[in-house]
């Protein structure tokens, strides 16, 4: 490899020893570099060269995996100060140098000097006069005087106090590196896609990458969110197979980004994966990979890519048509057409069904037009017997195939339509669909009309669905992600639902009547034991207990009306998210009877992750499906559930709160009195700030889930969570230290600053509701008891005591901090609510006990003359 290097480099064979020339790939240490020569036709060779006579620090190490007698070796001091110093100053430059010696396990010394002769400055008395470096005084012979230079820089360094020669020993530049990361999810969502400063360690492929984020020194792998790059399989002998251009893509990247000062915008992690962009002066790199055919688009990261999916596309696009790389065999799916098939505009003579048009061309021909990657409504799981019989009728007897037949039809019958052919599907024979009726081949399209895509439309109407395909699968439709974004608008937000079937206890059939559609949904935050199913294998065995929890879900939801809130998307198309039933969440009542694990996506959810895992082993202690489910579980230290545990006899531990926050549902939102402080200093710390750097109107992106900076009525800024986006003038915000919620334009939000994130100080508002009491279900008679609330309690200071849990939050007593009366028993007594007795026999003692100023909180016992029969006042 050596000798390769030398080809490509000129020497001066007026110089001895030979000077070579080669461009800095990496900086190994403060004392040792790796050159590369020029690249012809494929990635170049490259070379290790230790500096001669020098000695600098050696960076830290970690353990090697699997073996446990090593561990890992923090950072001599100044030892990566002196690699930053050369870093910055050597890497990706062009330099000249020579080999002195080499020994003979092949490693090479010499001296290396930035330009293309020896005239240019010399790396190692650089290092030696800021003192990075140590003079290796052994060697020197006394007649060399680049040696003797190296003495005399190192001498006068001493004398300096330098680097090395400070006083102190240097141990403050010893970084505190972080291999790991105990939840890495919450430390994306904690940075809130703000752009931190970090430099490139490693390459591992064309997409994949080592970094080191700065202040903190944690490295973390970040794959490039919305592309994959060709890799090299490892085989089960641990060998490496490249595929074609991985090698050429690897190197694309590591030549622009390797070492290089980058700033990453980390965007998501599923599944512990980090997904991210990585910006740099000179340009994206995942632009930059797609656009040079290193790459190709990936639907389910690109869907957290940040920068705009259609750049994306756009780079990919420009690639397959000049045919480079990966797509040198590219063929278009209408390359066989001319454009005058490609785009024409033609009039709607039928509407078949819900994704296919009969149009009659200018020809006079009428031609049959399936609309690209949507999927009609259609029958699933044991409804599909049905259309066996042969009275069926698909347009009639299919739910909503009618409606969306319909929608065309009025839309589009006798109208003039664009339409853009996107790929011509092939016809399939009987025996390619295994015995089932041939399909035609089929023209597959995008029609609009005055601008609007009747396919989108469509799934905007929640009428159709947007297929799945293989990443490799290229007949789609030119405007798929339009057509992702409209699926995923659709049912945003909390909606209200039926339940039309129950494949398992936490997979469901929703129809969504506002959206009029069907829907696959996940229940969000657990991990449902699995039934049997078939697979390429053969048929799986059923998990324990999934059809106790099956029959669980049913029986709780079949065919009831109930509200969703949809989270995300799966690569599939099924939605994920939040299920409750008359204010029951449908994931803790899983969980709350141990027919559920609680799933690590869960943990994005602050407070009720806390009550998750509440439940999680405690609801059910003895019983059989816990043993069965909970075989390896170990408990979680008491000091993390401490606030949530119920006691077998009820300890009052009344701690001093702040009210700031009544819903209309009687729930209310508090403070903790202890922390208020910290708060005050957060607040302010943050203001200070923003009025310095004032954030750029509009320059925010909100996005569903994130924590940002919100401007409040008073013109202040509060942390807030985004919560739905209706539209950029209408943004559900929730401010998350007061409990209350507003509609923004997004003009007023910006991107909460990190030193200010829920990693500094946790939400401060916390939901509550009065325990003992029942909600009043009248409308006038909920209003009353809200508003005495909200006059007696908000924004005031109260003692409160963690009753017993609750589905959504705990249900606690609260007292007025100066007369210690109850609340909830004042509202008892003015005949706005009623009382609801607890069976647990620690809570039956409270209700008896006459100190407790609560003999009358029992049905019989209340008495009021002017008290209807239900319990409130005439």
């Amino acid at each position: 490899m050596a000798s390769a290097v030398a080809a490509q480099v000129q020497s001066n064979p007026a110089s001895a020893p030979q000077l070579q020339r080669g461009i800095v790939k990496m900086v190994l240490s403060g004392c040792a570099v790796i050159v590369r020569g020029q690249p012809r036709g494929g990635p170049p060779p490259e070379r290790q060269i230790n500096l001669s006579n020098i000695r600098a620090g050696a960076l830290a190490r970690r353990a090697v995996q699997g073996q446990p007698d090593t561990k890992d070796t923090p950072d001599e001091p100044w030892a990566f100060q002196a690699r930053e110093f050369l870093r910055k100053k050597v890497i990706g430059k062009e330099v000249c140098f020579t080999v002195e010696n080499k020994t003979p396990q092949g490693r090479e010394y010499g001296m290396v000097y930035l330009g293309k002769d020896n005239s240019g400055e010399n790396i190692a008395e650089s290092l030696v006069t800021e003192g990075l470096a140590t003079v290796r005084r052994e060697g020197i012979r006394g007649n060399n005087p680049e040696q003797a230079r190296l003495c005399d820089l190192e001498d006068q360094a001493k004398a300096a106090k330098k680097g090395l020669w400070t006083e102190g020993g240097g141990a403050h530049t010893v970084r505190d590196l972080k291999y790991t990361i105990e939840n890495p999810r919450n430390f994306v969502d904690s940075l809130h896609q703000k752009p931190v400063n970090a430099i490139i360690e490693h390459v591992r492929d064309g997409c994949i990458v080592r970094a080191l984020l700065l202040p903190d020194y944690y490295l973390v792998t970040v794959m490039l969110s919305g592309i994959k790059c060709p890799t090299f399989k490892r085989e089960a002998d641990g060998s490496e197979t490249p595929e074609p251009f991985s090698a050429e893509a690897k190197f694309f990247t590591e030549s622009r980004l390797l070492q290089r000062d980058v700033q990453i915008i980390l965007e998501s992690c599923p599944n512990q994966v980090i997904l991210g962009t990585i910006l740099h002066p000179n340009g994206n790199i995942t632009e930059l990979l797609l656009k040079e055919g290193f790459a190709r688009c990936v639907d389910w990261s690109m869907a957290v890519y940040t920068q705009g999916a259609e750049k994306l596309r756009a780079a990919e696009r420009s690639a397959k048509e000049r045919k480079v790389r990966i797509w040198k065999d590219y063929v278009a799916p209408t390359a066989n057409l001319d454009q005058k098939d490609r785009q024409f505009v033609a009039k709607v003579m039928q509407v078949v069904n819900a994704d296919a048009i009969v149009v009659k061309l200018n020809s006079g021909e009428h031609k049959t037009i399936h609309l690209s990657s949507i999927r009609p409504p259609r029958l699933e799981g044991e409804e599909k017997n049905k259309d066996k019989d042969k009275r069926f009728r698909p347009l009639y007897d299919i739910p909503y195939m009618f409606e969306a037949r319909e929608f065309l039809r009025k839309k589009l019958i006798g109208k003039k339509v664009n339409v853009t052919v996107d790929y011509i599907r092939a016809a399939t024979s009987a025996m390619e669909t295994g015995g089932v009726p041939a399909f035609p081949e089929r023209t597959c399209a995008t029609v609009t009309i005055g601008g609007i895509n009747i396919a989108e439309a469509l799934v905007s109407k929640g009428l159709a669905t947007v297929i799945r395909y293989r990443q490799d699968d290229d007949q789609r439709s030119s405007h798929y992600d339009e057509l992702l974004a409209a699926e995923l608008a659709n049912v945003s937000g909390r909606s209200e639902a039926v339940v039309e079937y129950v494949f398992s206890g936490s997979r469901l059939k929703l129809y969504m009547p506002k959206e009029t559609c069907l829907i696959t949904f996940l229940l969000a935050g657990i991990e449902c034991p699995r039934g049997s199913r078939n697979m390429p294998s053969g048929m799986q065995v059923a998990e324990p207990y999934s059809e106790e929890a099956t029959i669980f879900t049913k029986e709780l939801v079949l065919q009831r009306e109930v509200e969703v809130e949809v989270e995300s998307m799966d690569k599939a198309g099924n939605f994920i998210g939040w299920l409750h039933i008359e204010g029951v969440n449908l994931s803790v009542a899983l969980v709350d009877n141990a027919l559920s694990k609680v799933h690590f996506t869960a943990e994005r959810i602050g407070t009720f992750y806390l009550w998750l895992i509440w439940s999680e082993p405690r609801m059910n202690e003895g019983s059989g499906r816990l043993r069965s489910l909970w075989a390896n579980y170990e408990e979680k230290p008491k000091e993390e559930v401490a606030q949530l545990t119920e006691e077998k006899e009820r300890v009052a531990k009344y701690r001093a709160v702040y009210v700031t926050e009544i819903t209309d549902g009687l729930h209310f939102f508090a403070q903790d009195v202890e922390t208020g402080t910290k708060l005050e200093s957060l607040m302010e710390s943050m203001r200070g700030e923003i009025a310095a750097q004032p954030p750029v109107e509009g320059s925010f992106t909100p996005r569903r889930g994130d924590f940002c900076i919100a401007k409040f009525g008073d013109g202040e800024w509060y942390r807030a969570r985004i919560e739905k986006i209706e539209s950029p003038a209408k943004v559900h915000v929730y401010y998350i230290d007061y409990g209350n919620r507003e509609i923004l334009s997004s003009t007023r939000l910006a991107a909460l600053p990190p030193a200010f994130s829920t990693r500094t100080l946790l939400p401060q508002a916390t939901e509550y509701t009065f325990a003992f009491i029942q909600v009043p279900q009248d409308e006038d008679a909920r209003t009353d008891a809200v508003d005495s609330v909200v006059r007696d309690i908000q924004n005031t200071q109260c003692l409160l005591n963690v009753e017993y849990s609750g589905i959504v939050c705990p249900h606690v007593t609260l007292q007025f901090a100066d007369s210690k009366d109850d609340v909830g028993l004042g509202l008892v007594k003015e005949g706005l609510v009623m009382v609801d007795v607890r069976k647990e026999k620690h809570l039956q003692k409270m209700v008896s006990d006459k100190h407790a100023h609560l003999n009358i909180w029992r049905y019989g016992d209340f008495r009021d003359d002017d008290a209807d029969e239900f319990g409130y006042r005439r």
